[in-house]
C-alpha cells in the first residue's frame, strides 16, 4: 500500500479492485466552505483542482496565513454568492491550458462526491469566463474513481 500524505491521501487500490465510476461532470460539495453543490468538470488533463473564486484577500491571523474569497457556485449566475474563509497553504504557480502561468492561492478543504469525502487541495482562480466553476483534477480522483467520459452525473444526479 502507498503511504498516505497530504499530496496523495488515497491508498493505492489492490489490483482489479472495482472503483466507482464518475461521469465527465459531477456535482460535488465542500461542506467546510458552506458550498452544498457545485458542478465540477472531471479533468484528467489537469493535475490540480481549481475552484472559481473572486474578491480574494489574504492576511495573517495568529501566525497563520488565511484567505477570504467569494464564489458564484452556479454557471451563468453571478448573483448568487457564497463567501468562504480558509487557511492558506501556499501560493503555487499553475500553468493553464493556454500556457499562461498564474500564481494561485492554495487551500485544503473537504470534498464530498459519490458518498465519499476526503481532503483536497484546491487552487483558487477566477473562472468567470470558463464553462465550469470547478475543475476536479487527476490528483483528486487518483485511486478513488474510474472515469466514463461518455456519461454525466453518475455519482451525483442533477438537481
Amino acid at each position: 500500500m502507498t503511504p498516505q500524505s497530504p499530496t496523495n491521501p488515497a491508498p493505492k487500490p489492490p489490483p482489479f479492485s472495482p472503483l466507482p465510476i464518475l461521469g465527465w461532470r459531477e456535482w460535488v460539495a465542500f461542506p467546510d466552505l458552506a458550498l452544498p453543490r457545485i458542478k465540477a468538470k472531471i479533468d484528467t488533463g489537469a493535475r490540480s483542482s481549481a475552484l472559481h473564486a473572486f474578491d480574494v484577500k489574504t492576511w495573517i491571523e495568529n501566525d497563520q496565513a488565511m484567505v477570504r474569497f467569494k464564489v458564484h457556485p452556479y454557471q451563468r449566475d453571478s448573483h448568487r454568492t457564497i463567501g468562504a474563509i480558509a487557511p492558506l497553504l501556499e501560493r503555487r504557480p499553475v500553468r493553464s491550458s493556454n500556457g499562461h502561468v498564474e500564481e494561485r492561492p492554495v487551500i485544503q478543504t473537504t470534498i464530498v462526491l459519490g458518498g465519499q469525502s476526503w481532503p483536497l487541495e484546491l487552487t483558487l482562480t477566477n473562472r468567470d469566463v470558463m464553462g465550469f466553476r470547478m475543475l476536479l483534477g487527476r490528483q483528486a480522483i487518483r485511486h478513488r474513481f474510474l472515469i466514463d467520459p461518455g456519461r454525466s452525473f453518475i455519482q451525483s444526479p442533477a438537481p
